[in-house]
């Protein structure tokens, strides 16, 4: 189901890029968005983990490093029947966290500074079997894909203001400029919001799951939420498209509201509370 739901995303993302294309330059301007849209998937399905480590200064972490996060990801991927990840550490105030890769086996965890100053074990715990359940569900390709592939189209809006796309061509002319520049980055946005908001739902549940403990991740997250609103993430303001890729949505202002790529904090944890109870009467790998 996760990889039919990658190749939609990916097909329809392509497809956008060829009306993009279309209203820029015509037909001329259509094959070279699909060319484009071609080497950006591709690329993007082997590389796209490795840009958004690098986008935020992500540097990988061991048992010399950070013993107590390496052992602790190490026992959640063994509850979840996963693959040990690559384990990183950003060094942000903001606290928050996020996964990325192709497939378990190829899977990275990484979570900021902020967050390890600024929750207990447990509701690290918590924060870390979430993002092996999305690891699990394989929501980091389709999740990384789609923001590589958002940011691609933002660029290609910015061109067409920049460079004013080729008029000739244009069957819209100068309508069909403004519709690539206003259009393109708000579909991009809403197929991002369409993914991220149903898929958290599924990794609290699954994360929940994996360490048996739902109150842990629901205390986590109303801590995260709270600091979150206080404490700028500058490399996320810088790189809107990725905010859906975290726990807790990073981004500050009108439009992170506007467009929330999570669902509310409340809610998640409502249900989480609701788990808790389902959960309280078989043991968990913490027992």
């Amino acid at each position: 189901m996760n990889t039919v739901r990658t190749g939609l995303l990916m097909a329809g993302l392509t497809g956008l890029f060829l009306v993009v294309g279309f209203l820029l330059g015509g037909g001329v301007g259509m094959v070279v968005a699909f060319i484009f849209a071609a080497a950006t998937n591709l690329w993007a399905y082997w590389n796209s983990d490795k840009a958004l480590l690098s986008m935020y200064g992500a540097r990988q972490v061991g048992e010399a490093d950070a013993p107590d996060l390496v052992h602790l990801v190490h026992q959640l991927s063994g509850f979840a029947g996963l693959p040990m990840p690559k384990v990183f550490i950003v060094d942000n105030p903001q606290p928050n966290a996020f996964a990325t890769g192709r497939d378990p086996q190829h899977a990275a965890v990484c979570v900021t500074t902020g967050l390890l100053r600024g929750v207990s074990n447990e509701e690290l715990a918590g924060v870390i079997a979430h993002e092996l359940g999305h690891v699990k569900h394989r929501d980091t390709l389709t999740m990384t894909i789609t923001a590589t592939i958002a940011g691609a189209l933002s660029m290609l809006a910015n061109f067409a203001f920049f460079l004013g796309g080729d008029r000739r061509g244009n069957p819209l002319g100068l309508v069909g400029m403004l519709l690539v520049m206003l259009l393109a980055p708000i579909a991009a946005v809403l197929v991002q919001m369409a993914i991220s908001r149903s898929r958290e739902f599924e990794a609290d549940r699954a994360g929940a799951e994996i360490s048996g403990r739902p109150l842990w991740l629901a205390t986590a997250l109303e801590r995260i939420d709270r600091a979150a609103s206080r404490i700028d993430n500058e490399a996320a303001e810088r790189n809107p498209a990725t905010a859906h890729l975290f726990i807790v949505n990073p981004l500050h202002g009108v439009l992170s509201g506007l467009f929330a790529s999570h669902p509310s904090t409340e809610e998640r944890v409502a249900r989480l509370r609701a788990l808790a109870g389902a959960l309280a009467a078989r043991p968990g790998p913490w027992a």
